[in-house]
């Protein structure tokens, strides 16, 4: 890296726009959205989309409420020309969605654009033609009007091809490619003269899409270019203001935002970001931040990984783990403080109330994802994600004492197998620490009898591998159970509840020990469909702990 970038690259230069509108207005509705990801699946893959994936890419587009799709640059390629004619030729394309086509601005390409759409009920034709400085001077060797002058003969050929198929009901949408990069007046100036020959009316109107191809400033200047052109374009009320941002910055969502703040009425995009280069706007991320905002974006994403495996296949590209709303561990804490958040979120959250849940910006629930995953264990969780997975899957309420205790299990666990642990081994690690201890003293039977005001229990174990009969006398079960075992624990604290509603339902018994001359607590915990029966287990499981030293 040079030590001084600014001798190579120049910031971009700000918009006189002193009387900004944007920064005080707020998201209310939802722009028009435009998928561009069929022609993104000729122009930016690795290996193209063949027919079988664009169909299939279609249909979940579709599916989850595009109005609008772009489906093909016709004339880019065979199999861009033949889908376009199958979606036709099959009646494929339902009557409420538009199909979108783009061409450049050269005559021949036109011609073939335009042949591929014959018998469409409703298209797009998508004009373009590279309007930035750089541009003009390095690759085309044009000043400003040999620029505009191919932009508008190429508007009357497409004019003059549609109105020949007067069946079709045609809209016409210009873009100056690299509109983020072209002078403004002069961004101004071609669109304005494009839309003088096309002709747009209130009724019919023509779409003006100004691209971010690339992001060569912060988003908040997107965005005093997007409401200086709201502004000062001719014949606004005929106009629909498109956006295309692009991920250069990696901040085109913050961008698109902007913009429609700014003005703009419709963004185009891609599920999951894909395009040229870092790609364009993410459309999930998007318009799920609008319904985060308590604003329905118009498009439905309720099975959320079902729209990312049908993208994951269809481009041959992952979705990343982390990405945004539909990411496998975007839902997922593994963060102790995090874990606790989220378990007392849960446990607070009403089911027809407002979302507040720590940690998660939307009820996962919403876009068809379980609460499976949103608490996962390893080294670096605490007791709170790991007492909301055994609540959850056992119904095991476990007091805080416990839940530090066990924690402490479960995080030397997991730093011996240097993974995390899932829900199944989560709860075989507690019944091996608490429920299935048998060493050095295992539980056969008991039988309580009344003594006095106290209780008496003869307690059957097997200890040292012999059967024996131990007698003790308490003020209840439990203290007749440790005077039986004849070992100097006190007993700190006792709780129980049932594991699931019911009369039969089995009780969980939590006892915290303390034993004489020996520092700390143990929990001992019996579970058991008779809540004495569980009690005196709980005893016996203490008791292991301490005689074992667990």
């Amino acid at each position: 890296m040079l030590k001084d970038p600014s001798v190579r690259y120049r910031s971009f230069t700000s918009v006189e726009l002193p009387d900004r509108q944007w920064p005080a207005r707020r998201l209310e509705r939802p722009p028009v959205w435009v998928s561009t990801d069929l022609r993104d699946g000729n122009q930016a893959l690795f290996e193209p989309m063949n027919m079988e994936r664009k169909l299939r890419f279609f249909h979940a587009l579709v599916a989850a409420g595009f109005k609008e799709i772009e489906v093909a640059f016709p004339a880019s390629s065979e199999i861009e020309f033949a889908f376009v004619r199958k979606l036709i030729e099959e009646d494929l394309i339902p009557d409420d969605v538009t199909i979108e086509v783009m061409t450049q601005a050269r005559e021949r390409l036109i011609e073939r654009t335009i042949e591929s759409l014959a018998g469409a009920p409703r298209a797009i034709v998508h004009l373009y033609n590279a309007t930035a400085p750089a541009f003009r001077r390095i690759v085309f060797d044009l000043d400003k009007q040999g620029v505009m002058d191919i932009a508008v003969r190429s508007t009357a050929l497409i004019r003059e091809l549609t109105q020949q198929r007067p069946d079709t009901e045609w809209s016409f949408q210009y873009s100056p490619e690299t509109f983020s990069a072209t002078e403004l007046d002069f961004s101004k100036e071609i669109c304005d003269a494009v839309a003088q020959t096309w002709g747009p009316t209130r009724e019919r109107k023509m779409i003006v899409n100004l691209p971010a191809t690339v992001e060569i400033g912060t988003p908040n200047h997107y965005a005093d270019q997007i409401e200086w052109m709201h502004r000062n374009l001719a014949n606004r009320d005929c106009l629909v203001l498109s956006v295309h941002p692009h991920n250069d910055r990696g901040t085109a969502v913050a961008a698109a935002e902007l913009a429609v703040m700014a003005g703009a009425e419709r963004v185009e995009g891609c599920l999951f970001g894909n395009g040229e280069r870092t790609g364009n706007v993410d459309l999930v991320s998007l318009t799920l931040n609008f319904y985060s905002q308590g604003i329905h974006p118009g498009l439905d994403f309720s099975d959320i990984d079902e729209v990312a495996r049908t993208v994951e296949y269809c481009n041959q590209l992952p979705v990343h783990p982390r990405h945004p709303y539909a990411g496998d561990l975007v839902f997922t804490a593994f963060s102790g403080s995090h874990q606790d958040a989220i378990k007392k979120g849960m446990q607070a959250q009403s089911p027809i109330g407002l979302w507040e849940v720590p940690y998660l910006p939307v009820d996962p629930a919403d876009l068809g994802r379980t609460y499976d995953s949103i608490i996962r264990v390893n080294s670096q969780s605490g007791k709170g994600g790991i007492s909301y997975l055994l609540e959850r899957e056992h119904g095991l309420v476990m007091p805080r004492r416990l839940q530090v205790e066990f924690s402490s299990v479960v995080q030397a666990y997991c730093d011996a197998q240097g993974t995390e642990i899932d829900s199944g081994d989560l709860w075989r690690l507690f019944r091996q620490t608490y429920l299935e201890s048998a060493e050095p003293i295992k539980y056969i039977s008991h039988r309580l009898t009344e003594h006095r005001e106290g209780q008496g229990i003869e307690l059957v174990v097997e200890r040292d591998g012999a059967r024996r009969t131990l007698v003790g006398v308490g003020n209840g079960p439990i203290d007749a159970a440790v005077h039986a075992l004849d070992l100097p624990i006190r007993v700190n604290s006792f709780e129980e509840h049932s594991a699931a509603p019911g009369a039969s339902a089995r009780a969980f018994a939590m006892l915290e020990t303390g034993m004489a001359g020996q520092p700390g607590f143990r929990f001992g915990v019996g579970l058991h469909e008779n809540t004495v029966t569980a009690s005196i287990a709980a005893t016996i499981s203490a008791a292991n702990r301490w005689l074992g030293n667990r």
